[in-house]
Parts: C-alpha cells; sequence; structure tokens
C-alpha cells in the first residue's frame, strides 16, 4: 500500500438537513468537501413527512458538482465512492428508476407500518440508499444493513424472510424488493446517466455502508472498550459497538453494524435533537446573525463564545426538555422550556437547550450501560455541533468522563470512505482502518465541581421534569385535537 496521498474516496454522508460529499485521501485527510442543505421536511395531514420533489438526488447532483469545482487533483486518483445515506425511510422507484413519489422521512408515520400499495406506477420500494444505488449504477441493489423498520427482513440473517406467511405478512411483493448485499461491498459501477450528472468519473465502483448511525459508528473510530459514541444529528443518539445481536433488550436495541459481524448498540435518542438548536438560534433573530457576521462567525459559533461569557454551569435552574418532535407511541409529547426569572437572557435558552440535550442523551447512555453491565470510559462526540468548546466541555461535565472530537469530526463521511476502503482491500480489517484514518483532535476533561452540580440537577430535577408534566400534556392533546 502507499501513503494514500495520490489516491481519493469520494465519501457520500445523506442526512436529514443536508447532503454532504467529500474526498478524502487514503488516510483520512479531508482533501475538500461540499455541503449542500436540504429543503425542509414537508409536513402535511396528521401522518405524512416528506422530502420534498427530488431533494436527495438533487442536493446530492449539486453537492458533488460543487465540490469537483474546488478539486484541484485528478479525477483519475478516485478509486471509489462510499454511500451514505438517512435511515428509515421509503423510497417508491419507478420503472426507469425515477421517484413515484417524495421520499419518505423518517418522521413520517407511514414508516411505522409496512409498504401498503397504491400506485401501479411504483416498480420499486426500497430506502435511500437503495434509491441512490439505482440512480448512481442502473443497479436493484442495497446494502443489507439499512433496514430498519416494518421490512420483510430476517432480523438474524438479515435476508429477505424466506418463510411466506412472515414474509407476506409485510405485504410487499418480492419482486419490488431489490437485493441485499453486505456492508462493505461493491453495489455496482458509476454509470453514463450519474457521471453525467454528477461529474464522478463514470466506472467507479460505488461500496455499500450501513445506516447512517453505524456508519458514524465507523467513522468515528468507536471500539468495544467502554467508549459511547454520542451523534449530534437531527435525530441524536448514544450508541456503542459489540458482536452480539440482541433482541431481548430494554434501554438498547441492537442495529446491523458497517462491517459483517458487527453489532451497534443504540440507545433511545432525541427527534429533532440539533434542528432544536436550530430553532433557538432562529428565535434569537437577526440580531445573533448581525453580531455573528461582524465577527466573522458563524451564528452557532457566536451563541457558543457569548453563552460561555454570559452563563454558568445549570442556567441558574433553566432546564429544557427536548421533546420538539412527539414519538408516535406519545403524540401528547412537546418542547419545553421552564424555570425563567427576569436575569435569564438569549445565551441561557441556548446553554439550556445545549444542557438538556447533554443530560437528556447521558440518561439514555447510562441506561444502555447499564444493562450491558459496562462503565462508559470515555465519549465521542460527533457532527456539526461539536465544533463548539461549550457544548464539549458541557457533554465532559455531564458525563463525568473525557469527551473527544476528531479531527474529522462529520464521522458519517468518514465511516462511508472506510467502508469503501475495506471492500477495495485497502486494509485488511475494520481496526487496521481505523488506525490509518482516524485521529482525535482534543479532548474535553470534566470539571469536578461541575460534574457534582449536573448530577445534582439531573437526579433530583432534570430525569423528573417530564414524568411530572406528563398528565398536563396529555389533557392538553386531548384538547387541541378534539
Amino acid at each position: 500500500m502507499t501513503n494514500g496521498q495520490n489516491r481519493y474516496i469520494l465519501a457520500i454522508d445523506g442526512g436529514t438537513q443536508s447532503t454532504k460529499v467529500a474526498l478524502f485521501d487514503l488516510v483520512g485527510n479531508e482533501i475538500c468537501a461540499h455541503t449542500v442543505k436540504l429543503k425542509p421536511i414537508y409536513l402535511y395531514g396528521d401522518d405524512r413527512a416528506e422530502h420534498p420533489d427530488d431533494d436527495l438526488w438533487d442536493s446530492l447532483k449539486l453537492a458533488c458538482q460543487t465540490m469537483f469545482d474546488k478539486f484541484d487533483g485528478d479525477k483519475s486518483d478516485i478509486v471509489g465512492v462510499g454511500l451514505g445515506s438517512i435511515r428509515c425511510c421509503r423510497a417508491l422507484i419507478k420503472q426507469d428508476g425515477t421517484l413515484a413519489s417524495p421520499v419518505q422521512s423518517w418522521m413520517d408515520l407511514r414508516l411505522s407500518r409496512p409498504y401498503e400499495h397504491d400506485d401501479d406506477t411504483v416498480r420499486y420500494v426500497t430506502t435511500t440508499t437503495g434509491y441512490l444505488t439505482h440512480r448512481l449504477t442502473g443497479e436493484a441493489k442495497d446494502t443489507r444493513s439499512n433496514y430498519v423498520g416494518p421490512w420483510p427482513i430476517d432480523p438474524v440473517t438479515l435476508d429477505w424472510y424466506e418463510d411466506g406467511e412472515r414474509f407476506d405478512s409485510f405485504t410487499t411483493p418480492r419482486e419490488m424488493l431489490f437485493e441485499l448485499v453486505d456492508p462493505s461491498s461493491i453495489l455496482g459501477h458509476i454509470n453514463a446517466f450519474a457521471c453525467e450528472a454528477t461529474g464522478i468519473p463514470k466506472g467507479l465502483p460505488v461500496v455499500s455502508t450501513a445506516n447512517d448511525k453505524a456508519v458514524e459508528g465507523l467513522g468515528a473510530g468507536l471500539v468495544n472498550d467502554g467508549t459511547v459514541l454520542v451523534t449530534l444529528g437531527t435525530y441524536i443518539a448514544s450508541m456503542m459497538v459489540g458482536d452480539e445481536n440482541r433482541s431481548d433488550t430494554v434501554n438498547y436495541w441492537s442495529n446491523p453494524g458497517a462491517v459483517p459481524g458487527e453489532f451497534l448498540y443504540e440507545s433511545s435518542g432525541i427527534r429533532r435533537g440539533m434542528a432544536t438548536v436550530t430553532w433557538i438560534k432562529d428565535l434569537l433573530g437577526e440580531d445573533v446573525t448581525k453580531a455573528a457576521e461582524a465577527k466573522g462567525m458563524t451564528p452557532e459559533a457566536y451563541l457558543n463564545a457569548i453563552a460561555s461569557e454570559q452563563t454558568s454551569p445549570g442556567c441558574d435552574g433553566l432546564y429544557t426538555v427536548l421533546h420538539w418532535l412527539a414519538r408516535p407511541t406519545h403524540l401528547y409529547e412537546r418542547g419545553m422550556i421552564i424555570g425563567f426569572n427576569g436575569t435569564h437572557k438569549g445565551p441561557h435558552m441556548f446553554r439550556s437547550v445545549l444542557e438538556g440535550i447533554a443530560m437528556t442523551m447521558k440518561n439514555h447512555a447510562q441506561a444502555m450501560c447499564d444493562e450491558r453491565g459496562v462503565q462508559p470510559t470515555k465519549i465521542i462526540v460527533s457532527g456539526g455541533g461539536s465544533n463548539g468548546d461549550l457544548f464539549m466541555q458541557i457533554f465532559a461535565d455531564v458525563f463525568g468522563v473525557p469527551a473527544c472530537r476528531n479531527e474529522v469530526n462529520g464521522s458519517a463521511s468518514m465511516g462511508a470512505a472506510i467502508c469503501t476502503a475495506l471492500a477495495l482491500g485497502i486494509y485488511k480489517d475494520r481496526s487496521d482502518a481505523i488506525n490509518h484514518m482516524v485521529r482525535i483532535r482534543d479532548v474535553f476533561e470534566p470539571v469536578p465541581e461541575n460534574v457534582t452540580l449536573y448530577n445534582k440537577i439531573n437526579e433530583t430535577v432534570y430525569k423528573h421534569l417530564a414524568p411530572q408534566t406528563e398528565a398536563l400534556l396529555k389533557a392538553s392533546h386531548e384538547i387541541f385535537r378534539a
């Protein structure tokens, strides 16, 4: 193997709010990247949530084209494409590969039920990774590790059910489903249509990844040593890895990993998690945006800075409960910010949201660790939110263990690159690839007095806010549902 500096992997990281493409060299350096924001999810009716138009494919085309405009290397040095995208979505495809209807988001309550065929133009029913594979290669193949939810897939073998009665209970004809392949294997090759649309060279191998959380775990360098990964996305989750496929757990569940034989353990999470940070930023208005621009900062970085200067741990009793998007089984849930007094201002609200995210995820992660019989030794925090030093310190203090962030903190794109390196035989196994491609940028150590304060807040107040207000929110839900 060479030092990897003259060969590149193109990694696709499709999310709920944006599509990112990045070029990595073979030792994990991000050469260039571009992110395109998606259109807001279209919410309508009582249960519908869709990506408008053909947003996933259109954003991927634009992201690739713009990234290549930045790239001053030789496209012929790109060796492969790693395809990652959001999980728990459903794409309905016509015979010609175009969408029969907009992609159903994971927030769409139809995703809690098996597919119901009511449109004869639908030829295939698949996931986001399956849809994008078909666009890029023309192949009707998909990673077996992105089928989370009511699909006719055996949770042990990760193949379509062979038992006819069990398969038929999911109401999806077999001929409408794609062929399943292992993660970190070749799905097909870039076709002429995709080459013209994206600028990706024709003939490059397109490599399967897994569900987006497993890809993040791989890209973050997550190993089975008590390390917990917290991923800061529209859905925030905490995760660990192992080799047991457990189906009898209470406080976490097992997902297929990003390499064969690996399983990702995932705690409960926060729906619309980092979207809540965006919400509070927008709520604080143009003054924040203008002040940030004057200092040459992003609004998020500016809010991190002023919250660090103007607030203290615990926000003098201001707490945020992160139920901005109710669970399908708990439709009465609502988000809350509680505990205001006359001294609280915008920075306190911002910090309270960050602290609420950290305490919620500490509780979810601890429940997972307790059930596994392990203690957390450190946390890795990934996603754009980890760029904030304040947020990283809050995580260290709330969890009471060192909080790390990597040089490449968008770990889903790194995970897609690692899957590609494994599929192409560049590295022999998961551990070898992580050792060569993943590097820690810095570590935030917990401050003992802050650990004590947050533990007291969490145990005596924060854990009890949602249970104590549940009856009131149920009553309110009945009023507005009537």
